[in-house]
């Protein structure tokens, strides 16, 4: 829907982001072109990021990398602007579930981005996730997904300014699309476009044929699997989710069925498995707290006005200004 508006761009998963950022330091100082020459070369050619998905140019990224702003956010949204430029458009934006989760991370990489979060019902994810022909954890890992988004997004709430975090409910954008995106375009500072609420035209080019799980993208906008859980969840499982998710469900505003407790061992194999989560989590992110002592260069993309300005580069009078926001 955000990808049928006239100025915004939004490709498919493109999976290069976070390990990018991950990997930054293996090339080196990213002010020398022959590294973003590297990083851009691995972007575009590792099996495992998607990069032709985008449907760019290769050589052409690799060479406007090595030609841009010397930082990693400059090398990867790059990647991301010739996408918009594709469609002949002025912004573009990137999605994925675990986004939520990586706020901080995103930040450091697009210092003027906005975040849209969707919320759907912990139930219909669980469902959806457990259903993914990609997905090869068990129902603990699906519930615990779920709850760390939502935990995630409830401390986004509350530190993140007005203009740079935004939530809606998928069944209040299925139930009343006109006035959600009207909303949403609000919050991007964006005219609403009629075009948004039939997002199937641009479902045909943007989401790829082997996604057979966004098949609903080639079609209206449909309230038919709102409610689903019931009939796609086990028993146990319903029991588990409204068990240790429901203060969480019934905060976002979603009723709960009133089903049986659930079993003591499930109970205690979704807490281990929330706890192994956790510790992994608190791993990952003390690794990346000592990298970024370290840090050969800069990786904040240089790439808008906006994070130019945020950068402390003033802005030249021959440069044409580039007023979108990530």
């Amino acid at each position: 829907m955000l990808h049928s508006h006239p100025r915004i761009a939004v490709p498919p998963e493109t999976r290069f982001l976070v390990p990018a950022y991950y990997r930054r330091r293996i090339f080196g100082d990213l002010r020398v072109a022959s590294a973003r020459q590297a990083l851009a070369q691995w972007i575009a050619t590792d099996k495992n990021t998607k990069f032709r998905e985008l449907k760019i140019d290769k050589d052409e990224y690799v060479q406007e990398s090595a030609d841009g702003p010397g930082s990693l956010g400059s090398v990867i949204g790059t990647a991301f602007r010739m996408y918009a430029d594709r469609f002949g458009k002025a912004r573009w934006g990137d999605k994925r579930p675990s986004y939520v989760k990586q706020v901080d991370l995103l930040l450091r990489l697009f210092p003027d981005a906005q975040f849209v979060h969707l919320i759907r019902d912990g139930r219909d994810c669980v469902s959806s996730l457990k259903e993914m022909p990609w997905y090869t954890l068990d129902s603990f890992h699906a519930v615990s997904t779920w709850a760390e988004a939502m935990d995630a997004g409830a401390k986004l709430r509350k530190s993140m300014p007005e203009d740079s975090y935004y939530e809606l409910r998928y069944e209040d954008l299925t139930e009343d699309p006109t006035t959600e995106m009207k909303k949403l375009c609000h919050f991007l500072e964006e005219d609403f476009d009629q075009a948004m609420l039939s997002p199937r035209e641009a479902a045909q080019v943007a989401v790829p044929v082997h996604k057979v799980w966004h098949s609903n993208t080639h079609g209206e906008v449909t309230k038919s699997r709102v409610g689903s859980w019931s009939t796609r969840l086990e028993d146990w499982e319903i029991a588990l989710c409204e068990q240790v998710l429901g203060e969480r469900l019934e905060a976002m505003g979603y009723e709960l069925s009133g089903t049986e407790k659930a079993a003591k061992e499930h109970v205690l194999a979704f807490q281990k498995t929330m706890q192994k989560r956790r510790a992994s989590r608190m791993r990952k992110g003390m690794r990346d707290r000592i990298n970024r002592l370290r840090e050969p260069s800069p990786v904040a993309a240089l790439l808008t006005t906006g994070q130019r300005a945020l950068a402390g580069i003033p802005q030249q009078r021959a440069e044409t200004p580039l007023t979108e926001r990530v």
